[in-house]
């Protein structure tokens, strides 16, 4: 069955309009409030959220849907999204919610729903929330005796921060590092310092003044030049720029330079490999994962296992290869002997750890491969499929004649916003960037 509500990453759009309207929201609450009530004890859900304007309106919404199935409603304010993930386990919750559009703009919003074990629920587990939402949600009133509570959880952040301090190496400290966090004004703009600084580190906090619209507004994972700038200003070690729900990062050595998630992964893979917590003989990235990554995991006898894009998809070739490391170059970065989804800000504590045992700087521990050029471009497209088009497809075909197996040529649709993204890698940076540019121009051209 087509799927109507939910998409890769929950359900997600612009705030006030189909599927984001409080109405979705509180049918999201009564379907999935009935679909996870498991016993007679009291059911509960945990909700969190970023610091979006919509996020209080979509919060009520959800507040009401779960309580008139008769959930109870623990609502922490603004946390990231593994936060959740950790304290729906912590507080044996039946079902987590974090209200977010993770690095998307202010106008947008979403929901994601993890299932008791701290997971992203399966397409299966969604399709059954979808199918009820619009079949007979009458039929699952609670009686007036039996309403849930709904109560705000004051202590989910610090509980958060204890959490992820315990994933950092014992007996070592950050003290003498400068650090600039960037936590685009977004969920983690509490936590995120305090756990840093709590750690040792001299912390350069910015995007850290959210007031509702300026979430990932030119700061974050998004759009790193400030966190950079910023490093270079103040002569910091690592900068840390994450996205608006904290559960991926981009990092800085200390020139500005950025080291993104396939950085991260290289770096983590060899941390953990030498001190032998890797495992599944490699880690897992995805199909935008570059070449080079995979030539240096090679070099260490070691593979790269690809999945689909998206980190629920990482994190399901992880179950199935039995790997613990995996991630995005997006900067999605999945631990799970820590967490069971991407977490931005654990992700960096192992960068930080690494820098830290070895002396070295950023520069040097953290750029451990020479990428392959590759070039993307995303097209935004107002209806239509325009990869279903002869001439796109004409396009793409041309392209991967042109690189001759000497590269990739990867097209796919955005399974969170209107945009068709463009990837293609090859040892030629000129030829790789004429190909992305023909392959956008006929996209253009079909959703013109």
């Amino acid at each position: 069955m087509a799927r109507k509500f939910f998409g890769t990453d929950g359900i997600r759009g612009q705030a006030n309009a189909h599927p984001m309207t409080p109405e979705i929201a509180m049918k999201v609450g009564m379907a999935a409030g009935r679909i996870f009530t498991r016993g007679e004890h009291r059911n509960r859900v945990v909700i969190g959220k970023d610091t979006r304007l919509s996020g209080y309106m979509v919060e009520n919404a959800l507040v009401a849907g779960f309580t008139s199935v008769g959930m109870d409603v623990f609502q922490f304010g603004p946390v990231p999204t593994p936060g959740v993930a950790m304290l729906t386990r912590s507080l044996r919750a039946d079902l987590g919610v974090m209200i977010s559009a993770s690095h998307n703009v202010y106008t947008d919003n979403g929901i994601k729903l993890f299932g008791p074990d701290g997971r992203k629920l399966s397409d299966e587990r969604e399709t059954e929330i979808e199918s009820l939402m619009m079949n007979g949600l009458e039929n699952g009133l609670a009686p007036a005796s039996r309403i849930g509570r709904a109560k705000r959880i004051d202590d989910a952040s610090a509980r958060y921060i204890e959490l992820v301090k315990a994933t950092f190496p014992r007996k070592l400290r950050l003290d003498g590092l400068r650090v600039v966090i960037d936590c685009a004004n977004g969920a983690a703009y509490k936590v995120a310092p305090a756990v840093l600084w709590e750690l040792g580190a001299e912390i350069v906090p910015i995007g850290v003044e959210p007031n509702g619209i300026n979430i990932n507004l030119e700061c974050g994972s998004t759009a790193p030049e400030a966190m950079c700038a910023k490093v270079r200003e103040v002569r910091a070690d690592l900068g840390i720029a994450l996205d608006g729900d904290a559960d991926r990062l981009v990092l800085s050595d200390e020139h500005g330079r950025i080291i993104d998630g396939d950085q991260i992964l290289a770096l983590i893979a060899m941390s953990w490999s030498k001190s032998e917590k890797l495992r599944g003989g490699g880690v897992v990235g995805t199909v935008m994962s570059n070449a080079g990554l995979e030539r240096y995991l090679q070099s260490m006898s070691l593979m790269l296992a690809r999945a689909s894009v998206g980190d629920r998809y990482v994190i399901e070739e992880m179950a199935k290869g039995g790997y613990n490391v995996g991630g995005e170059q997006s900067g999605h970065i999945v631990l799970n002997d820590f967490c069971t989804t991407g977490d931005g800000l654990i992700a960096a504590l192992q960068v930080l750890a690494t820098i830290a045992q070895e002396g070295k700087p950023a520069s040097e521990a953290c750029h451990l491969f020479e990428p392959l050029p590759q070039i993307l471009k995303n097209v935004r497209f107002k209806a239509g499929a325009p990869l279903d088009d002869a001439g796109v497809q004409k396009s793409i075909a041309a392209g991967r004649a042109k690189l001759e197996g000497t590269g990739r040529v990867l097209v796919r649709k955005s399974g969170t916003e209107p945009l068709i993204r463009i990837m293609a890698e090859g040892e030629d940076e000129h030829l790789v960037q004429t190909i992305v540019n023909d392959i956008a121009a006929a996209v253009l051209s079909a959703s013109a």
